[in-house]
């Protein structure tokens, strides 16, 4: 699954597109190194750690890069040698494919 979704693009959902399951959600970041889902399914994240300030801030440039390619755009925290990285898709209120294909992107990113 993770480099066939790295193959993907991502593309525009409308508002009355559903999110994808909790069950489903579950299942796809069992596939993804590193991801995890919250509670109810509702979006997935990730713990980057680096070495130092450096080599976090040339990941989330490496990010808003991607993010800006696929035009779709996660929430991050950025700390000293750390990046944390939350994805959901806003205009449906959960999570679509579209965040596997940017998570599967970063850690791509890191060689994962």
């Amino acid at each position: 699954m993770p480099h066939e979704l790295t193959e993907k693009t991502c593309r525009p959902y409308a508002k009355d597109e559903s999110p994808l399951s909790a069950d489903v959600v579950e299942s796809g970041v069992e596939q993804i190194p590193g991801w995890s889902a919250n509670d109810d399914g509702t979006e997935i994240s990730r713990s980057f750690a680096f070495n130092n300030y450096y080599e976090t801030m040339a990941f989330v440039n490496a990010m808003a890069w991607i993010a800006h390619q696929e035009d779709h755009h996660p929430n991050i925290e950025v700390g000293y040698k750390r990046c944390l990285v939350r994805f959901a898709t806003h205009s449906i209120g959960g999570v679509s494919e579209n965040d596997f294909i940017c998570a599967a992107k970063l850690n791509r990113l890191i060689d994962e």
